[in-house]
């Protein structure tokens, strides 16, 4: 049934809003938005609920956390398959997105009880500090993982004693949805975890103006990013926004080729390319350069795409029509690719995977995120100019650079700009270790031993002990 929500005198019906599933462009869900009216309301109800939720003993909060991510867990299979039918997701990767918010639940609630404050010696008396929760959090979600990335900012929010409000994309609120039914079948207090539907103008932008809000947590484009936090600025609100990359993959001649051409496609592919950690910029030393790229073709050639419910699928298709025609437009028709791959015919929003060869960094399609299958290869001559390259950019969010030499892969790790590298492979991002991007790829850190910490504020209390 639609939601109604009744403001002074009126009764207002909100707009339904129809999720379209990628693969076969048919409408699987009708959702309504979320007014403002309806928005205010529940951040009253979160408040509440979060007043009850961070009087609760710390051990009593993180059993509520780990029952549900219990019934995550025994939900997760009919969570992929929710992933796969509203955002295109592979059945596999879904599936390892639905227990990656489990993971995260559990690893949260471990660190309710590890919050500590500190004491700190002074004269004449003694001076504690608390870790206090700082109230009704925002989470504003992505839709190219829609489950893993709102749990990024809501388990260590709840963990910390806050109540949340997640705004899920317009694209994909059916995961957000069920998580919160989740959310409620595990005991967790009536308006602590809620989900908003809604278009951002409209929702999100109720969310981030209200009063009410002590933080908002986004992770989306640059430029909405900054017009977050233009808006909680004048509020003087903290904010953690992940945005945009365009992250490289350096190759060193020194490297083992084949593993890196063999892991490459996966860099730029995974999730067909609708990732901000996309090493979609390829980096080669001259020397290999030509063996690298021999190499690559039949690496990516041999991607399996098309049906994500299909197990042996690697790589669905794109969020919408829309979003393939900005992929496209970075890809003439006369464009010379180095590589192309193929895609399914028939309904689906399909576009093949792409490697473009590039020859400076200012060319559109080596410095613009394009969110898609696309990557450019460029060759560079040493250690100094594969810095200047992958530094050539607004962003700074993720890297990669393969070399047998561990001087070099220190070296180069700390010259590279970026939060998050990884030697020999592409696997940077994990629940337990730290997560952000440098320059105009966000600001704050999530994930991590210190995530809960980014939801509260330090309060100092000094007591006198001096007669």
């Amino acid at each position: 049934m639609p939601r109604k929500t009744e403001a002074p005198g009126t009764t207002e019906e909100p707009k339904a809003r129809e999720i379209v599933n990628p693969t076969t462009e048919r409408v699987i869900a009708t959702v309504p938005d979320t007014p403002p009216a309806e928005v205010d309301a529940a951040v009253r109800r979160a408040a509440e609920a979060q007043r009850r939720w961070a009087a609760l003993a710390p051990a009593e909060r993180a059993r509520q956390l780990r029952r549900f991510a219990v019934a995550v867990d025994e939900a997760r299979h009919d969570l992929a398959r929710t992933e796969v039918e509203e955002a295109g997701h592979p059945v596999a990767d879904a599936l390892g997105e639905a227990e990656n918010v489990r993971d995260l639940l559990d690893y949260a609630a471990g660190g309710v009880e590890r919050l500590t404050g500190r004491q700190i010696p002074v004269a004449g008396g003694v001076d504690i500090t608390f870790a206090e929760p700082l109230g009704v959090v925002a989470v504003i979600a992505p839709w190219n993982f829609p489950m893993p990335v709102a749990a990024w900012g809501t388990a260590p929010a709840l963990a910390a004693g806050n109540a949340v409000l997640l705004k899920p994309a317009e694209a994909t609120p059916l995961t957000a949805l069920a998580l919160e039914v989740l959310a409620q079948a595990a005991g967790l207090p009536d308006g602590l975890f809620q989900v908003l539907p809604g278009p951002g103008p409209v929702t999100g932008e109720a969310l981030v103006d209200h009063p009410g809000v002590a933080k908002v947590v986004f992770t989306g484009s640059t430029a909405v990013g900054r017009r977050i936090m233009a808006r909680c600025a004048a509020q003087v609100k903290p904010v953690t926004l992940e945005l945009g990359g365009k992250s490289p993959n350096i190759v060193f001649a020194d490297a083992d080729i084949e593993a890196a051409a063999a892991a490459a496609p996966a860099s730029f592919l995974d999730n067909a390319g609708q990732d901000c950690c996309a090493r979609s910029r390829i980096l080669v030393q001259r020397p290999a350069y030509d063996r690298f790229l021999a190499l690559l073709e039949p690496a990516v050639r041999a991607v399996t795409v098309g049906d994500p419910a299909d197990p042996a699928t690697a790589m669905g298709p794109l969020i919408s029509a829309a979003h393939r025609e900005r992929v496209r437009s970075y890809v003439p028709d006369d464009a010379p690719a180095a590589i192309r791959g193929a895609i399914p015919e028939g309904p689906g929003y399909w576009y093949p995977a792409t490697v473009l060869e590039a020859h400076t960094a200012g060319e559109r399609a080596a410095a613009e995120e394009i969110f898609g299958p696309v990557a450019v290869v460029m060759p560079f001559d040493d250690e100094e100019d594969a810095v200047r390259l992958a530094n050539a950019t607004d962003y700074g969010l993720a890297a990669s650079l393969w070399t047998r030499d561990i001087g070099r892969a220190l070296r180069v790790s700390r010259a590279v700009a970026a939060g998050n590298l990884s030697v020999n492979s592409h696997a940077s991002v994990r629940y337990s270790t730290p997560f952000g991007g440098f320059k105009r790829s966000g600001l704050g850190r999530e994930l991590g031993p210190d995530a809960l910490a980014a939801f509260t504020e330090t309060k100092n209390v000094f007591l006198a002990t001096d007669a």
